[in-house]
């Protein structure tokens, strides 16, 4: 039997505005306290609001800032559902020009080998980016809620834990966190479109410290030829 439960809608609502405040400074939970164990079944359905119906072609600017320095430029992620993304992007004139195919939670290629590590340090953290959540591993504890368009769900393993928290309508949110023995991995936030497109994504790693920011210039629907998701050769 499928679990719902259901909260007072305007204070999870406040608590999510809360949550996606903190996105932007100090770290804070995504989870409300209120959220309770759900089956697996319950999260599969939350997930699967989250992946697009058909591939789609996302092109975007990209600026990665940390105390040192700054660079940026343009790229594209081509998301072929449920789980595959092949993501270029270059500075410049070319510079620094890099590429990956991503399968799931695994590489299946990049160039340079430490293409997607250098820009983001956790796949979930990378797919959420592009407004899709991941499903909890085997074994995962999982607890969560919804109430009216907002629902937030956590994946944990010990002192590991997932958690996202998602809005919808005209202008909806994505929020994902990432967390290892207790401390922050990273923090993303996606602002989607009513179709649930990313319009703009910031990747915050607070170990740096270092944000990633894409603004989304146009999501289509597309066909991919096969060879794009095999390595270039030289």
């Amino acid at each position: 039997m499928r679990q719902r439960f259901f909260v007072d809608r305007g204070a999870l609502v406040a608590y999510l505005a809360l949550a996606l405040s903190a996105c932007r400074g100090a770290p804070g939970t995504v989870l409300p306290a209120a959220a309770t164990p759900v089956g697996r079944e319950q999260v599969r359905e939350w997930v699967a609001a989250t992946v697009p119906a058909e591939q789609r072609l996302h092109r975007f600017k990209w600026l990665f800032q940390d105390e040192r320095s700054s660079a940026g430029g343009r790229g594209s992620a081509r998301v072929a559902p449920p789980d595959s993304l092949r993501f270029d992007a270059a500075g410049p004139f070319g510079a620094g020009a890099a590429a990956a195919v991503v399968i799931g939670d695994r590489p299946l290629w990049a160039e340079p080998p430490d293409a997607v590590r250098k820009l983001v340090p956790n796949y979930p953290l990378m797919w959420a980016m592009f407004g899709v959540a991941r499903l909890p591993e085997s074994g995962d504890s999982l607890r969560g809620l919804s109430a009216g368009t907002v629902t937030a769900w956590q994946y944990a393993h010990g002192a590991d834990t997932v958690e996202y928290a998602r809005t919808g309508g005209t202008e909806g949110k994505l929020v994902a966190e990432v967390r290892r023995a207790g401390k922050v991995v990273g923090r993303a936030e996606t602002t989607l479109d009513s179709a649930g497109a990313p319009l703009a994504a910031r990747l915050v790693v607070p170990s740096v410290p270092a944000k990633l920011d894409l603004t989304f210039l146009s999501t289509a629907p597309a066909v991919f030829a096969p060879e794009i998701w095999t390595a270039r050769t030289p």
